[in-house]
């Protein structure tokens, strides 16, 4: 019962419209102050103890790296070795896409930055040659997800400060998935590309691929940098994300040189602001957890479902359904806080491996960076193509499509997700 009104408090909140953040700390406090006797010393300290986490201090870091290498021109060369490599197949700009979305992923962490950086110079490339606009916006809009897959991903991140699990793991763990993914997208726009003969670009030589790749070099670099150095016991997920923050400055500034000094104070500006609001909703979430906890929800849930004898299959079924829905109307970073809490001691008690359920979810947030009305990946290439969102939608509607059968594939094999972690003996 006093799950139902904790969830019915904050459904309320959230249809007038009050930030996710809000509504999360304004549902807490309203039922701790008026159904129970929990002391609001506890409150206060439970906020400032929620983020006092180390591995909470790499969201900032791989924000203020992501940014450093969005003003810069990394995109650009991305996308140039890109088209030297792929460009020659039938769709060869739109194949570029994907691959270059896969690259600027890997350095990035963040999906909409990923559309923003590779869209912004695409679209208008894809137009000219005579792609149809729909075409490109679904292909960019969609690819742009893997942001949040192919690792260095703020929203693994975010589910391993949730549930404990080890941010390192997960990270080596959305390799194969990431790379799987990029391979289906590619597929699947090339045969499109081919049954309706979009344009080939030139076959490049060589000695073109290699100058493309000596031009790009320097930002996939940080790839290494980040996984290199977790894998190999360097430094943590936390100080990876500090080197990979200093790495993308020092090669913004002084070896590409496509940023001034005069820019760096608005980059770090952009990323204070986008880490306030993250660690704010972070902070919120960590009070409506211990809420959920104080009052059993959870130890609940897994009772019930264990008693309705639901198998891990069902279960895993449930899960996608319930995330795929919530992903439609709250951004990534607020529906994994709000349910991996609830989920993950079920899904225990099940047997699920938790670095599985991690991917399994992240899978569910690349889907609902696509689907209306609240996918950010939508607005932010309405934004770039001047489409409306119900234009924007319609273009991704058959990449969402095949995205869930993706999603089913990645639920029920689990060893896509685990095979490289277990093989590296983590």
């Amino acid at each position: 019962m006093n799950g139902m009104i904790i969830f019915a408090l904050l459904a309320v909140l959230m249809l007038t419209g009050m930030p996710i953040s809000i509504s999360l700390g304004l549902t807490v406090l309203t039922f701790l102050f008026t159904m129970t006797d929990v002391p609001i010393e506890s409150v206060a300290l439970k906020l400032f103890t929620g983020i006092e986490k180390f591995e909470i201090m790499a969201i900032p870091f791989f924000i203020l790296a992501g940014n450093f290498l969005t003003h810069g021109g990394v995109a650009r060369r991305m996308i140039n070795f890109a088209s030297s490599m792929v460009g020659h197949w039938h769709g060869g700009l739109a194949l570029a896409g994907v691959v270059a979305c896969a690259l600027f992923a890997a350095v990035s962490g963040s999906s909409p930055a990923t559309v923003v950086a590779i869209g912004s110079i695409l679209l208008p490339a894809m137009v000219k040659q005579g792609y149809p606009k729909a075409f490109g916006v679904g292909v960019i809009g969609t690819s742009g997800g893997l942001g949040i897959l192919i690792p260095p991903s703020i929203v693994m991140v975010i589910y391993a400060v949730s549930t404990n699990s080890s941010i390192g793991k997960l990270f080596i763990a959305g390799i194969v998935p990431g790379l799987l993914l990029a391979a289906v997208l590619l597929g699947v726009t090339w045969a499109v590309a081919k049954k309706r003969n979009y344009p080939r670009m030139a076959k490049a030589s060589w000695g073109q691929r290699f100058a493309a790749l000596r031009e790009s070099i320097w930002g996939l670099l940080l790839i290494v940098v980040v996984i290199g150095g977790i894998y190999s016991g360097i430094f943590t997920a936390t100080e990876a994300a500090a080197m990979s923050a200093v790495y993308a400055f020092i090669v913004a500034l002084f070896i590409y040189k496509d940023l001034t000094w005069k820019q760096v104070p608005k980059v770090l500006l952009d990323s204070a602001n986008m880490s306030a609001m993250l660690l704010y909703i972070i902070t919120n979430a960590v009070l409506f957890s211990f809420l959920l906890t104080s009052e059993n929800i959870p130890q609940n849930l897994a009772d019930w479902i264990n008693h309705m004898g639901l198998s891990p299959w069902m279960f895993l079924l449930v899960v996608n359904l319930l995330l795929l829905l919530a992903g439609n109307f709250m951004e990534p970073s607020s529906v994994l806080l709000i349910t991996a809490p609830i989920l993950f001691p079920v899904a225990m008690a099940l047997g699920i491996d938790p670095i599985h359920l991690g991917i399994i979810m992240t899978v569910n947030m690349e889907i609902g960076m696509i689907t209306p009305p609240v996918g950010l990946n939508l607005y932010v290439a309405s934004g770039i193509a001047k489409m409306g969102l119900t234009d924007v939608t319609k273009a991704c509607a058959p990449w969402i499509l095949v995205m869930i059968g993706y999603l089913m594939l990645i639920t029920y094999v689990p060893a896509i997700s685990l095979w490289l972690p277990n093989m590296l003996g983590m």
